[in-house]
């Protein structure tokens, strides 16, 4: 792993077995240079390692906001749905849980397992939004709920409600949710895992549920292994972040992160040598390397001092960790990771 004398500014997605098992953690390993020269298909190799990160930094899922008073918030997967908070994007604390008393209504999908996946958080209009899911491994019979909060606290907040829902006679599943506003304001929420691949559904953003009952498809891959989206708006294009293979096998997961980009929200996104998403393409980002196993169920923001690449990875001995990296753009518009 290269050295390098930078460390992320003190400004500065499986899910399902790993719940309950989260706790304090710590790793310390500094990041690798790379420029806008970077070459267009980086080998594994030659990827950083992640920025320092300490504290309770044990981590599946994780998704990020920025507060408005300062620092960040983090959810991630867990019994309740977990919450971490930091001041400096680099120390991390437990903060508790969203539902500290349960989720009984997500009982119809979880089969009684307490355990809820792969969060997506935003804020917007003086309110915290939670999307989170509700399955059983390796079945379509999920669903997406909505929480709220003002303060984003642990027990703070309010059941909105189910989003969207998956059957077993369905070609989709409802987890892995994304919530994403368009350049001209409009709210879409992007899913999916296996099956036909990742859908999206516009937002009502008076209630955060669906907007109407269009559902657009945006990337598959034949049935293999897709889930994951987050998407990243950026110098007019929407760039799809996705994670391909597979995930919670300790140090043997294959997750890798790609990307593919579009001038519309609702596709088509093509990766950079252009094939389509929907016909398994995709640029890769970030995967294995060293020590750093199946990096994936990325999260992407927009930091003071860079754009961010959040995700989990697992160690040599299985556990899984928060990753974090600067995430720089070259002279075509592709990201990388630094």
């Amino acid at each position: 792993m290269k050295e390098n004398p930078l460390t992320p500014s003190p400004f500065l997605s499986r899910r399902r077995m790993l719940g309950a098992a989260l706790a304090t953690g710590a790793l310390a390993a500094v990041p690798g240079i790379a420029d806008a020269a970077l070459p267009r298909h980086a080998a594994a190799a030659d990827y950083p390692g992640p920025g320092l990160v300490t504290g309770d930094v044990r981590v599946h899922d994780p998704s990020f906001v920025k507060r408005p008073g300062g620092g960040y918030l983090v959810a991630h997967t867990a019994h309740g749905v977990g919450l971490k908070t930091s001041t400096d994007r680099t120390a991390f604390s437990n903060a508790g849980v969203v539902f500290p008393s349960g989720a009984p209504w997500t009982t119809p999908y979880t089969g009684g397992d307490r355990n809820l996946w792969a969060p997506h958080l935003s804020y917007a209009d003086g309110r915290y939004h939670l999307y989170y899911s509700a399955s059983t491994f390796g079945s379509n019979r999920s669903a997406i709920f909505l929480a709220t909060s003002t303060s984003g606290n642990s027990g703070t907040w309010n059941n909105e409600g189910l989003v969207v829902e998956s059957f077993t006679s369905d070609d989709f599943n409802a987890i892995d949710p994304h919530l994403q506003v368009d350049a001209q304001g409009r709210w879409w929420l992007a899913f999916g895992s296996f099956w036909s691949g990742l859908k999206m559904v516009r937002i009502d953003p008076a209630t955060g549920k669906r907007h109407d009952g269009t559902l657009y498809s945006i990337a598959g891959r034949g049935g293999d292994a897709i889930e994951a989206p987050t998407i990243f708006y950026r110098g007019g294009r929407y760039y799809l972040f996705v994670s391909f293979d597979t995930c919670c096998q300790g140090a043997a997961s294959t997750y890798r992160i790609m990307v593919g980009r579009s001038s519309s929200i609702t596709g088509p996104y093509v990766d950079r040598n252009g094939t389509a998403m929907l016909a398994g393409g995709g640029t890769e980002v970030l995967s294995g390397h060293g020590s750093i196993h199946g990096p994936g169920h990325q999260d992407v923001f927009a930091d003071t001092d860079s754009d961010i690449l959040a995700y989990h990875y697992y160690d040599d001995n299985g556990t899984a960790l928060l990753g974090l990296n600067w995430l720089g753009w070259d002279s075509s518009g592709w990201p990388y990771v630094h």
